[in-house]
């Protein structure tokens, strides 16, 4: 009869674990294809791609550069899942579009500011300047809780998300309000005083966060990107196989390093 050593046990019980991962439905052959935008988000699920590569996964991310498409290819199957949109985002798009996709885990808080490339701070615009703000009902309502933080216009009392411009009871400065579609916002500073800009398309369009006149979203939990998946593959094990490894300390100690703080991991 041949003993069984302790090193020969270790070999044993390493072999028969790399044999589990492998026989694993969460490393199937079939690759798990994720949606994302260009930019820091994109870049942090590149980033754990690669470390989960490593643990014998494969990941496709799939870039986008509008914020419609990536949910309507989940819902079309033609990915998995995306990583781009916050949970009062999602609940506008399927009450708009009648999509059925579920939120499955947060990933990171992303900030949106107000920038401009002629004012220096806030108390320098002037009356009637034109001001962009983005054009998703959602969103827009974020852009103008953010003029009225910033001290330039005033909402009717306790509106929420669904704040627009005929929400506005005072506009002291006369300001023209623009909508338009969040990636056309950073090109936009062109041609208006002021513009609200998600960090996703500052970034990826080579703009400093610093220069920030004002910014929301830093630790307010409520505009965590979240992983979106529909209802018959949110249990999917490759899904929650990837979503470990992005909710890794490898992957904070990476958010933390590349955006000092302007991304913030939410796990």
């Amino acid at each position: 009869m041949t003993r069984c050593t302790p090193t020969r046990r270790a070999l044993i019980g390493l072999a028969a674990a790399l044999l589990a991962i492998a026989a694993s439905p969460a490393f199937a052959d079939k690759p798990l294809r994720i949606g994302a935008t260009a930019g820091p988000v994109g870049r942090t699920l590149a980033f754990a791609a690669d470390l989960a590569r490593k643990q014998g996964q494969t990941v496709e991310i799939v870039e986008f550069t509008d914020w419609v498409t990536p949910n309507e290819a989940v819902a079309d199957r033609d990915i998995d899942a995306n990583l781009f949109q916050h949970v009062p985002y999602l609940q506008a798009a399927i009450k708009a579009r009648g999509y059925r996709l579920v939120p499955v885990a947060g990933a990171i808080v992303l900030p949106v500011g107000l920038f401009s490339k002629t004012l220096k701070s806030l108390d320098q615009v002037p009356a009637g300047a034109s001001v962009a703000i983005a054009n998703d009902p959602v969103n827009a309502a974020r852009g103008l809780r953010l003029l009225q933080a910033a001290g330039l216009l005033t909402l009717k009392p306790g509106i929420g998300d669904e704040a627009s411009i005929a929400d506005i009871v005072e506009n002291p400065k006369r300001l023209r309000i623009l909508e338009l579609d969040a990636a056309q916002l950073p090109r936009a500073l062109d041609d208006v005083a002021l513009a609200q800009v998600s960090f996703t398309y500052l970034i990826a369009s080579g703009g400093d966060p610093k220069s920030s006149l004002i910014t929301d979203g830093a630790g307010d939990r409520r505009y965590t990107l979240s992983f979106v998946a529909r209802p018959d593959n949110r249990d999917d094990p490759r899904l929650a196989a990837f979503i470990r490894t992005y909710r890794s300390p490898e992957v904070k100690a990476f958010i933390e390093q590349s955006y000092q703080g302007y991304l913030e991991p939410a796990w």
